[in-house]
C-alpha cells in the first residue's frame, strides 16, 4: 500500500488542517480525535522493546516492513500523546526507509506544534520521530537499494 503524498505534502496537509482551527483548545481536541482514529494496537506488541524511550507517557510503536515500505502500529496511554503519535504515523506510514531518512528533522516546527507543546510532550514527539528514523535505518538493511 503505497502513498501518493510526499512526507512534505502530508505534513503540510495536517499543519493546514490544524491552522484552520480557531484556537489551540480546538487544535488539541482535533489532535486527540486523530489519536482515537488509530487502529487498535495488537496486544502482542505491547512490550517494553516497542516502547519509545524519552516519552513521559507510554508510547508503543511497532514497525513492519511490507513490500519495501514501513507500516507502523502505534498506541499511547495518554490522549494527547496518542494524537501526536497518530500524526507522526499518518505522515510516515507506508514510506520506504529512504524516504523516512530523507525527511526533514523539523516536522514538529512545520506542524506548528513545537511552540505549543510542553517541554515533556515536545521531547516525546522528538523521541517518536527519532525512533522512526532508527527503525528506518534498521529496516533499510533488509531492502534492496
Amino acid at each position: 500500500m503505497s502513498t501518493t503524498k510526499t512526507i512534505a505534502e502530508a505534513t503540510y496537509e495536517i499543519a493546514s488542517m490544524l491552522e484552520a482551527l480557531p484556537d489551540w483548545e480546538e487544535r488539541f481536541s482535533a489532535i486527540m480525535s486523530m489519536g482515537k482514529g488509530l487502529a487498535p494496537y495488537p496486544e502482542e506488541f505491547r512490550r517494553d522493546d516497542f516502547l519509545i524511550k524519552g516519552c513521559q507517557a507510554q508510547v508503543w510503536l511497532f514497525p513492519r516492513l511490507v513490500d519495501g515500505r514501513i507500516h507502523f502500529e502505534a498506541d499511547s496511554d495518554a490522549l494527547i500523546v496518542k494524537g501526536l503519535v497518530a500524526i507522526v504515523v499518518q505522515i510516515m506510514q507506508d514510506r520506504t526507509p529512504q524516504e523516512i531518512l530523507a525527511a526533514p528533522k523539523d516536522i514538529p516546527e512545520q506542524l506548528g506544534l513545537a511552540q505549543h507543546l510542553s517541554q515533556n510532550r515536545a521531547s516525546g514527539l522528538s523521541s517518536m520521530l527519532k525512533q522512526i528514523r532508527l527503525y528506518a535505518v534498521a529496516l533499510s538493511m533488509r531492502t534492496p537499494s
